[in-house]
């Protein structure tokens, strides 16, 4: 079953309440919280005010967008004990996190590996509190191919790593449906926009209804349940999310049939 939802950044303005309210109009079922304006890491009484504002209005926690970068924000000032904690306090399912500071291209074997090392150290500790850890598609990261994404999933090699998808900027569709398959076993949530044929340049949802079908057709073969989280909408609008929430709402009665 996938699920139709929002990741809280693409309204980085609004209050949790404000969202909540949003997505409650909108006919959405969860929330992707960021750790880096609605729900900071260490602050256990704001995740526990929004975990509270979330369920009582009949919504849930899709997941906690720490950013925490794996490799790297240990080092750096952000223990991922306290990323962890935060999660728990909010009743998120999963940590995304991204996979490095590089792209795959401008990593040595030694980046990498403390890179796979440190994904591996925080998916067991997760584990102990019941949280899995998702990766993410994204640019500058191990994940930025669909050959290095496959690649790292394997190297980690880890029951309680997944990774949430989304297409690559400027990739072809064919290419983004090989790159699902590639990880199909391990895809947990799904970051759903249309920035096609222009990477970066936003377009409403329904344009990219052929291409997302085509998606949608590939996550039927996934394993489990997962929320399918709108962003970066057009203009950051309100009204904009609406309208491509409702245009999700369709593909999605479809994919669930």
């Amino acid at each position: 079953m996938i699920y139709p939802g929002v990741v809280s950044i693409t309204f980085r303005k609004l209050s949790p309440g404000e969202i909540v309210e949003l997505v409650c109009k909108a006919g959405g079922r969860g929330i992707e919280w960021g750790g880096d304006i609605h729900v900071p890491h260490g602050d256990g009484v704001r995740a526990r005010e929004v975990r509270r504002l979330t369920e009582e209005a009949g919504l849930r926690v899709a997941a906690y967008g720490s950013y925490y970068r794996a490799g790297w924000s240990e080092e750096n000032g952000l223990a991922f004990r306290q990323v962890l904690e935060t999660a728990v306090e909010l009743g998120a399912p999963t940590i995304r996190v991204w996979p490095g500071t590089k792209g795959s291209a401008e990593v040595d074997a030694h980046g990498r590996g403390a890179v796979v090392e440190d994904l591996r150290r925080i998916a067991e500790l997760a584990a102990q509190v019941g949280v899995t850890v998702s990766t993410e598609f994204h640019g500058n990261t191990l994940t930025d191919t669909n050959e290095s994404a496959r690649q790292m999933l394997g190297e980690v090699d880890h029951a309680n790593l997944f990774t949430c998808w989304q297409p690559h900027n400027g990739e072809e569709t064919s290419q983004c449906v090989a790159g699902l398959r590639a990880v199909l076993a391990k895809v947990g949530n799904v970051h759903v926009f249309h920035w096609w044929p222009t990477a970066g340049e936003r377009h409403a949802l329904a344009d990219g209804a052929t291409r997302w079908a085509e998606f949608f057709r590939e996550l039927k073969g996934a394993p489990g349940d997962r929320f399918a989280l709108l962003e970066f909408v057009p203009g950051d609008e309100p009204g904009a999310f609406l309208r491509d929430a409702a245009t999700l709402g369709e593909w999605l009665r479809e994919a669930n049939a």
